[in-house]
């Protein structure tokens, strides 16, 4: 029987993972210090915000400054914003610092690259923030630690130099994790680096684990089964769970992915890991302390031939009723928790194309989306479906891809605000009531 959940078992909901949330990083309420907000979760906790948004056009900005190509969201802390760039014709990554409140540049660091992978338009991976330090990587593997202050680099890594990294398709993508004074990651290296723990003070290795040449682009991230922290990494070749506190392995669900496209982070519900691929399909297992196993999975044939959510790149939501996400061609669909079957889709928040994209963030009982086509809504999403509150346009999409223009860089949510960049613009937009 589908379950309905409403407004109170949805802010319950999120009430609950901010109390478990991992302890391991530490920010202010209204920041977003690193990909998926404070809690690593990509939901938005701050109060005080719109109901609608105030027009069907453009929305108005507090300020917009000019910046290069990039899918790499924005990173908000201690009133500075954070983004990653590309100049295409300097051949030069850039990491830029801005004053939140006026959008005034404060530092950049700037860096020359050759561009070797697919799709050269820039850094993929957010910024993270952690005690008055910057971490960011870009598109072939340079990983820098910056004072946050000054943009002075603390230290540095070459991915390909220093640890014989051969760089997936589309590049470096997953953004790193503060776990306690380790900063984890996703490497690629050879002999057992798929993933490597720094100091996140020094750049000392502390551990590696695993050995995949696929490498994928999923970011790590922790979650407690069976009373035990475990740092999931999925790769093309399995779901792996390790311990954070050595890398040693606790257990493995093999799974091979075609094209190594393991994108969308892994969700947890209860003592549930949902995970979901391009071309093959949603995966539910049911995890314990040091063990994992099937609940179900998709039987779509193909990213064509699809039956629940064969998502290329956003990452879904989920409660212990529902699941919502973006399909392979642009559905949006919401599913049944327990066994993955589809309750719905529409795409009226969407469009109809291959690799369509948008995000899905949920805000107290309701949800903000922010499409490929630039446009922010605030929309109910039910086991009914789909209803729209409003829409407007928050920026307008600069990069051709599949024949039409598109944006896919996450925005941040922060100081009631959303933050948002194209190739050409970072701005941002206020959504305080």
């Amino acid at each position: 029987m589908t379950r309905v959940y409403g407004k109170y078992t949805m802010r319950n909901l999120l009430l609950f993972t901010t109390l478990i949330a991992s302890h391991a990083f530490v920010a202010k309420a209204d920041d977003w210090p690193q990909w998926g907000g404070p809690m690593h979760d990509i939901v938005w906790r701050e109060n005080g915000i719109v109901d609608k948004l105030p027009t069907d056009g453009l929305l108005p900005r507090v300020w917009s400054v000019p910046v290069g190509e990039g899918y790499s969201g924005p990173a908000v802390a201690d009133g500075r914003v954070y983004l990653t760039d590309r100049i295409h014709a300097d051949g030069t990554e850039r990491v830029l610092c801005v004053d939140a409140e006026t959008g005034k540049e404060i530092w950049k660091h700037e860096y020359p690259v050759r561009y070797t992978v697919s799709y050269p338009a820039g850094p993929r991976a957010t910024p993270v923030i952690n005690d008055g330090r910057v971490y960011t990587i870009g598109a072939e593997g340079h990983m820098f630690c910056f004072d946050a202050k000054t943009g002075d680099v603390i230290w540095k890594k070459e991915f390909q130099k220093d640890f014989g990294t051969k760089l997936p398709n589309w590049g470096m993508a997953a953004a790193p994790l503060v776990d306690g004074e380790k900063l984890i990651t996703l490497v690629g290296g050879a002999d057992g680096a798929l993933v490597v723990a720094f100091d996140k003070a020094t750049g000392k290795e502390l551990w590696r684990s695993l050995d995949d040449p696929a490498i994928g682009y999923a970011p790590p991230v922790i979650y407690e089964f069976g009373g035990r922290r475990q740092l999931i990494m999925w790769h093309p070749a399995a779901v792996s769970a390790l311990d954070p506190e050595t890398g040693e392995v606790i257990w493995e669900h093999p799974w091979q992915i075609r094209f190594g496209l393991t994108i969308p982070m892994p969700r947890q519900i209860d003592d549930r890991l949902f995970l979901t691929a391009f071309y093959d399909g949603p995966l539910m297992l049911k995890v314990s302390a040091d063990n994992a196993e099937v609940v179900w999975k998709g039987q779509g044939k193909d990213e064509q031939n699809t039956d629940g959510i064969h998502a290329i790149m956003p990452t879904p939501w989920i409660t212990e009723a529902n699941i919502f996400g973006i399909c392979s061609y642009g559905q949006l669909r919401g599913l049944d928790t327990d066994t993955g079957k589809r309750l719905w889709e529409t795409f009226d928040a969407t469009g109809r194309g291959r690799w369509w994209n948008a995000f899905i963030i949920p805000h107290e009982d309701r949800f903000f989306l922010h499409n490929e086509q630039g446009d922010l809504i605030i929309a109910d999403l039910t086991a009914e479906g789909y209803k729209e509150i409003s829409r407007a346009k928050l920026v307008e999409p600069t990069r051709k891809v599949q024949r039409r223009m598109t944006i896919w860089s996450h925005p941040a949510f922060a100081m009631k605000s959303v933050f948002a960049r194209n190739d050409k613009e970072l701005v941002r937009v206020s959504l305080a009531k």
